[in-house]
């Protein structure tokens, strides 16, 4: 594994945004159903990619790269329901939604070219 993998880093950073503004909702907000939705999309992004990496397979690593998109789109949807019902301010929305952003980005470019590699393999 190579020591810059920057979607692996941004997947295990955005989790632990993710537990700490868990911890602030519970806490001081005293919410716990939409964050406790969005703490396990959350931290499933960066499980995902971390299976992907150790995947068996271009197949699996697909398989795992592609749940781990649908979870940083799962989590950009808490986030905006979280600041669309008062619970998160729009400072504190826009500096963490957008980490969520760059994640469906980076994954689904991830996607394309390892589906892209796959189909150009079965081609051959």
């Amino acid at each position: 594994m190579k020591d810059d993998n920057i979607v692996q880093e941004k997947g295990y950073g955005f989790a632990v945004r993710v537990v700490r503004l868990y911890q602030h909702l519970s806490t001081v907000k005293r919410e716990f159903v939409l964050s406790k939705q969005l703490l396990r999309s959350g931290t499933g992004i960066g499980a995902n990619i971390e299976e992907a990496i150790g995947g068996q397979s271009r197949a699996d690593f697909v398989s795992k790269i592609s749940i781990a998109y649908k979870e940083a789109r799962e989590s950009s949807y808490w986030l905006r329901l979280l600041k669309d019902t008062g619970y998160l301010s729009e400072d504190e929305f826009f500096s963490i939604h957008s980490d969520a952003e760059e994640l469906c980005r980076l994954l689904a470019a991830i996607q394309k070219t390892a589906k892209d590699k796959r189909s150009t393999r079965s081609d051959s």
